[in-house]
């Protein structure tokens, strides 16, 4: 979609919102209490996976099945506030190093995902709205997944395919729209990750906008549940080479289901010398509950990276049963095993589909 059209309907999408004017994960202090305070948390994705398709060999050239205990996430998430007003959270993450370069290659390492300080507003605006600066969420994937619980079986859509970071260092904003309407969400960010520095003169300029249309029904009903988002990041790898990301998405929360759709149009063009690669998809999930703690997963990702050129296309297929421990509070334990399979098609050179079974663990606290 291109950059005007998406962004008019982004403004089409907050004008119908703003005679009403919820709020993302983590959300800001709502207590008048100035007293000093910091709390520290973990958030752990232990998992299994074993590769069914396709298979590799050993040293010695033996068939084998690829298969490997692994941390994909260890969190320490600190948190704190100096008044009602100014917070702050403080994130390192695991990661292994892989370069064969390095003296540390496949050991864990220690790497900030946030370091950011918030300013709440809500003593002059609406309350939940506050300003962020430092390595802050993004708008869109930092909301998502407060929708998608699943993180800890693998990245959502739009990140999962590369176009999108968690995280990412720049300064945002978020005002929330009075009576749980709705919010809106925008920033200014390097463009190139938590985990990338800037390399160059351009800016990704992020905007999301969300509406909840039935905010007025009961809270235990599935039209309160149903949200729409559009969200827009404009960004630029060089001068005339644009790195622009356009999602637009409905979503459902219910006692008994969480559900979402997403559509992905995405343009890239890392040099003028180089055509402009054209991706576009979407991304379909449900979670079905029982109040036992068991859970389904069902998702279905659907890309072509290049809509211009070329027939290539990657689908995946995952399917899980997951139970969810019983907690008090805003902690969280969770069991998954899950079937994870990947198809592409009309790769050049050919490309082998994948097929995993895999068992993945969350705690968060």
């Amino acid at each position: 979609m291109p950059p005007l059209r998406a962004l008019l309907a982004i403004s089409a999408l907050l004008y119908a919102v703003s005679p009403a004017f919820a709020q993302t994960t983590p959300p800001p202090s709502s207590s008048q209490d100035d007293t000093p305070s910091i709390h520290v948390g973990a958030v752990l994705f232990p998992n299994y996976t074993y590769t069914v398709d396709p298979t590799t060999t050993d040293t010695d050239g033996n068939r084998i099945h690829f298969n490997q205990f692994n941390l994909t996430r260890g969190f320490l998430n600190i948190t704190g506030k100096l008044s009602h007003v100014v917070e702050f959270r403080l994130t390192p993450d695991v990661a292994r190093e892989t370069s064969a370069f390095s003296d540390i290659s496949g050991s864990l390492e220690l790497r900030l995902v946030y370091a950011y300080a918030q300013i709440n507003l809500g003593d002059w605006m609406t309350k939940g709205t506050y300003a962020r600066f430092g390595i802050v969420p993004t708008p869109w994937l930092d909301f998502a997944e407060g929708i998608y619980r699943y993180r800890f079986q693998g990245a959502m859509f739009a990140e999962r395919e590369g176009y999108l970071s968690l995280a990412d260092a720049g300064a945002s904003f978020h005002l929330a729209l009075p009576s749980d309407f709705g919010e809106i969400e925008v920033g200014a960010f390097n463009g190139e990750g938590f985990n990338g520095a800037e390399v160059n003169n351009e800016k990704s300029l992020q905007l999301r906008g969300t509406l909840r249309p039935f905010a007025s029904a009961p809270p235990d009903s599935v039209l309160h549940g149903i949200r729409g988002t559009l969200f827009y990041d404009a960004d630029r790898y060089v001068k005339d080479g644009p790195r622009n990301r356009f999602i637009a998405s409905v979503t459902v929360e219910h006692a008994y289901l969480n559900a979402g759709f997403e559509f992905l149009d995405a343009a890239d063009r890392t040099s003028v010398t180089k055509p402009e690669s054209d991706g576009r998809g979407y991304s379909v999930w449900l979670t079905p509950r029982t109040r036992t703690g068991l859970e389904g997963l069902l998702r279905y990702d659907h890309l072509k990276p290049n809509s211009l050129a070329g027939a290539l296309l990657r689908t995946r297929t995952i399917a899980g049963l997951a139970y969810w421990f019983p907690h008090q509070g805003s902690v969280a334990s969770a069991l998954l095993v899950d079937y994870d399979g990947q198809k592409i098609e009309n790769a050049v050179p050919p490309q082998p589909n994948t097929s995993r079974i895999g068992v993945h663990g969350l705690i968060s606290f």
